[in-house]
């Protein structure tokens, strides 16, 4: 890891890994959390817990997105900002984050 400048684009994309990453929480599909604590994959709050760090992870990018004057709106769908932007990470987002649980890109991801 070398000396990157904080451009909009290096945020736009750390912004992109962070919203990839959400997502398979939400999908409990593996991430790099899992590689950390591979002992939490036997208790029922695991999920739970990824969840809520990878929200994390997207609000705090969204959070230095807002504070630098960077756009980051344009990666998500108008009901994900309205999530993002009331910043509880709510049963509505976890239910709702994907408009269509079967829609083709949630199948890819």
């Amino acid at each position: 890891m070398g000396n990157q400048p904080a451009t909009e684009q290096f945020f736009s994309d750390k912004l992109a890994e962070s919203k990839v990453h959400f997502e398979r929480a939400l999908d409990c599909k593996h991430t790099e959390f899992d590689d950390l604590y591979p002992y939490m994959i036997e208790h029922p709050q695991f999920f739970w817990y990824k969840r809520y760090v990878a929200w994390s992870e997207l609000l705090t990018i969204v959070g230095l997105c807002e504070e630098l004057s960077f756009s980051w709106k344009e990666q998500f769908t108008p009901h994900q900002v309205e999530y993002l932007e009331e910043r509880v990470m709510s049963a509505k987002v976890l239910d709702f984050w994907f408009e269509k649980n079967d829609s083709k890109e949630h199948a890819q991801r």
